[in-house]
């Protein structure tokens, strides 16, 4: 099976909540008609395959896509007021769940949690996995501003790694994006590098040698670790604020780490498959955005010079072991 693991969908009950009243996030119509949803530093314009399932099946069946890991995109329900963000994860939540039971060989999903309200987030997390049949969680390379090894978060680390399900840290607006306002550098450069930030922050912090079980699925092939990997272990060695909280150089826990295929350029890919090897590449397409790489996602494994086993670990076999499907 070719799955793919990074591509997002809005269930329509989502956008209706949105719709109800003034929040972090906001649904406008742009001079082309189009739907756009707003948020500080960036925006989606919502497509066909963004709310509608038969239009995506189609593209999946037209790119040789068996199974898609459903997830929602930023903006996401954690910039929300807790009491918004929390309803925002359930009507996400429920709609996905659907989904999935009616078209279980074609679609799972990874929960949505309320970050903002840790306790709500631990909360909804079972209720997704054990109740929904949701396999893990989505979750932002930040929370309203707040790094992801953060104290009030560790319990929503502790669960997850208790319950053997992955959170797959999809960036988000950077925490100080002033740099990136103008030429939509937010997601062009700020995402990569937040989520490195958020992986960067679980390792030093301690969070992945306190829950070793605690699997992580970092977006858009790691973000810029792959590049820096020797930097960040010769900074290791060389500062012993670095030293803190953990005993290890921080590639040392990269066995934690599981990164998509999503980065458009084959020798970017094989220098991130040079680091994380055949068994931590999932594939991943960005589906339906406008950076979308469903057309090529498939063609661009296939095309690797690499044995046929990688190719099929890295089409579907990796996220089924993963994902426990």
């Amino acid at each position: 099976m070719n799955i793919d693991i990074h591509n997002h969908f809005f269930p329509k009950a989502y956008i209706e909540e949105l719709k109800k009243e003034k929040g972090y996030a906001s649904v406008g119509v742009d001079s082309e008609g189009r739907t756009l949803i707003y948020y500080r530093g960036d925006y989606n314009i919502v497509v066909g395959p963004h709310v509608e399932l038969e239009k995506r099946l189609e593209a999946m069946d037209k790119y040789d896509i068996d199974m898609q890991v459903l997830t929602l995109t930023t903006p996401g329900v954690e910039r929300e007021a807790p009491e918004r963000g929390i309803r925002l994860a359930r009507v996400t939540n429920d709609a996905f769940s659907e989904i999935v039971a009616k078209h279980s060989e074609r679609f799972t999903a990874l929960a949505t949690l309320p970050m903002q309200e840790p306790k709500a987030a631990v909360e909804e997390l079972m209720r997704a996995v054990r109740e929904l049949g949701l396999r893990g969680a989505a979750i932002f390379s930040n929370i309203n501003g707040k790094p992801l090894d953060s104290k009030e978060f560790w319990p929503i680390y502790e669960r997850a790694s208790k319950m053997g399900v992955p959170l797959f840290i999809h960036p988000t607006t950077p925490i100080d994006e002033r740099a990136m306002e103008d030429y939509r550098l937010v997601p062009i450069l700020g995402f990569p590098l937040d989520t490195s930030l958020a992986v960067l922050r679980l390792i030093f912090s301690g969070v992945l040698e306190k829950y070793p079980s605690l699997k992580i699925v970092a977006a858009h092939l790691g973000g810029v670790i792959p590049y820096l990997i020797g930097r960040i272990d010769t900074c290791y060695e060389a500062y012993p604020e670095c030293k803190l909280n953990v005993k290890k150089a921080p590639s040392e826990y990269l066995n934690h780490i599981w990164v998509d295929s999503i980065c458009y350029n084959r020798e970017a890919f094989m220098c991130a498959y040079a680091l994380f090897g055949p068994e931590r590449i999932l594939l991943g397409s960005d589906f339906p955005h406008q950076i979308s790489d469903l057309e090529k996602a498939v063609k661009r494994i296939r095309e690797l010079d690499v044995s046929e086993d990688t190719k099929r670990k890295i089409l579907g076999e990796n996220a089924l072991k993963l994902l426990k499907l």
